[in-house]
């Protein structure tokens, strides 16, 4: 199993669920508290998750602790009495704070489960000082053959703090090239939590007085439908189960074969399908990590987006063609137009030029070069400046110049004035 995972639920949400079927929860953290758990669509290490476990001490429960019972809110103090009654909830049923006798000799008190918040990645009781995160990745997962072995730095906990882990589903990553993975998110099929099996345990640092909980997923063997993807899985519990309440009993205080025969790949059936590539780095956190990549919902998709274009171009094609905001010249009824010209408004050139008298300067019809001039000049218009607008108002033809040329192709020989003058300067400079 990869180390993420999503927790979209708060406190009270999971706390809701749980005693909907029957798993009662004596405590839980307030959603607005410090200890609150995190919500996150990108669960990572690090991150205060939401455990239920045992009221028990930091130490785990001690043999002989409690009562033998499962924590089911039928059993604790609402079964019936012999006159057909319901009795009140805990009535009559011993707790942590409360104990009966029998005789000389006093009884356990039954255990109670609460729901607590705890940092993701365990740091074992006996640990000096903050490992720091790299150590903290390496406990994220308790693989279960591990626990089969005896010994080993998870002897205290799968023995007295054995804990269930709650989460939407999880995340899981295909490799599909050298550097390339894909990553798909896991979720049951018909839509409710995931509860992991994990353990748990509680630190103070030589150098704090404060108390840290952390926990870990165990994982077990994927099962066939996860083949493909993996070869690791959470070990996925079914609430209100056997193997789950077998799982956080607090009498269970020693390993056994029972203990390691719930920790199998789960048989409900799941639903697994690629999403978003920017789940990939911790931190980016979005509802829309847990949508299909295919689906219409993903606005990344790339079939959306073709699908969306076609969409609009279909619409484009089925408004009609509306009549554009500007004024345009039409040629009159009976004026040689295009068959359906006489369905249109026709704004004639007349009635333009006299909204618009900037078309006045426009080309006329009958001619391309011809310009028109206006018709007279204004009274407080100088005669060298009313000569200069006349001259730039009439048609020239320009005409590039040269080094050898005067404008024209061929020299002033007609200009027989200019040539005599020219011929008198020479004569008397001589």
């Amino acid at each position: 199993m990869c180390g993420r995972y999503v927790l979209a639920m708060r406190a009270y949400q999971a706390r809701k669920y749980l005693e909907d079927r029957d798993m009662p929860v004596w405590d839980a953290p307030d959603d607005e508290s410090d200890d609150a758990p995190r919500q996150s669509y990108n669960f990572a290490p690090g991150y205060y998750g939401v455990v239920y476990r045992a009221d028990v001490p930091d130490g785990g429960a001690r043999p002989g602790q409690f009562q033998a019972a499962p924590p089911s809110s039928r059993d604790q103090g609402q079964a019936e009495a012999e006159d057909g009654t319901v009795a009140e909830p805990n009535e009559g049923v011993p707790t942590a704070a409360t104990e009966t006798t029998s005789g000389d000799e006093a009884a356990p008190p039954a255990a109670r489960y609460k729901i607590q918040s705890m940092k993701w990645g365990l740091i074992p009781s006996w640990t000096k000082r903050n490992p720091g995160y790299g150590s903290l990745m390496k406990t994220i997962n308790c693989r279960s053959d591990s626990l089969s072995s005896p010994g080993g730095m998870w002897t205290s906990m799968k023995m007295r703090k054995r804990c269930i882990v709650i989460a939407d589903g999880f995340y899981e990553w295909l490799k599909v090239g050298p550097k390339e993975k894909v990553p798909h998110y896991i979720k049951r099929k018909d839509g409710q939590p995931m509860l992991f099996a994990g353990l748990w345990d509680c630190v103070r640092y030589e150098d704090s007085d404060d108390k840290l909980y952390t926990y870990t997923v165990i994982t077990v063997d994927s099962n066939p439908q996860l083949k493909f993807l993996h070869d690791r899985m959470p070990a996925i519990l079914e609430p209100a189960s056997k193997e789950l309440f077998t799982w956080i009993d607090p009498t269970r205080t020693a390993w056994t074969r029972e203990l390691q025969d719930v920790l199998r790949p789960t048989s409900v059936e799941l639903e697994v399908y690629p999403v978003s590539k920017e789940v990939g780095k911790v931190g980016n956190n979005s509802p829309s990590f847990i949508i299909p990549v295919a689906s219409k919902e993903n606005k990344s998709n790339i079939a959306n987006f073709f699908a969306k274009a076609e969409a609009r171009k279909t619409e484009k094609k089925s408004v009609p063609d509306v009549a554009p905001a500007t004024p345009e010249v039409r040629r009159e009824k009976g004026g040689g137009g295009s068959e359906g010209d006489d369905d249109w408004d026709v704004i004639k050139k007349e009635e333009l030029e006299d909204t618009f008298p900037a078309t006045k300067r426009m080309a006329s019809p009958e001619s391309s070069t011809a310009v028109e001039t206006p018709s007279k000049t204004p009274a407080t218009t100088s005669p060298r400046k009313a000569a200069k607008l006349s001259t730039a108002a009439s048609p020239r033809k320009t005409t590039k110049l040269s080094a050898t040329s005067n404008g024209t192709k061929m020299p002033l020989r007609q200009n027989q004035e200019g040539s005599q003058k020219i011929t008198n300067f020479f004569a008397k400079t001589t």
